[in-house]
């Protein structure tokens, strides 16, 4: 009968110890997932604004150069 009770705390034990490692694998999967969606939505984001400062940069660059070709014309 000692045999039977030890065998039940063992049996209840490794239970135990399966759903806490199924519950901690989860929450890892949970947050490896939530990372990988983040860093997809985060990247149209950045390639868009470094496009977006590029050409502001372009732009200003050609406007500083017509303003300074209309000042200081070519002879």
């Amino acid at each position: 009968m000692s045999n039977d009770a030890i065998s039940d705390f063992s049996v209840a034990f490794n239970n135990l110890l399966t759903t806490a490692g199924t519950l901690a694998q989860q929450q890892l999967d949970l947050l490896n997932i939530g990372i990988r969606t983040a860093g997809q939505l985060i990247e149209p984001v950045v390639k868009s604004s470094s496009d977006l400062i590029g050409s502001l940069l372009s732009n200003c660059c050609q406007l500083v150069q017509n303003i300074a070709s209309s000042i200081f014309p070519q002879k």
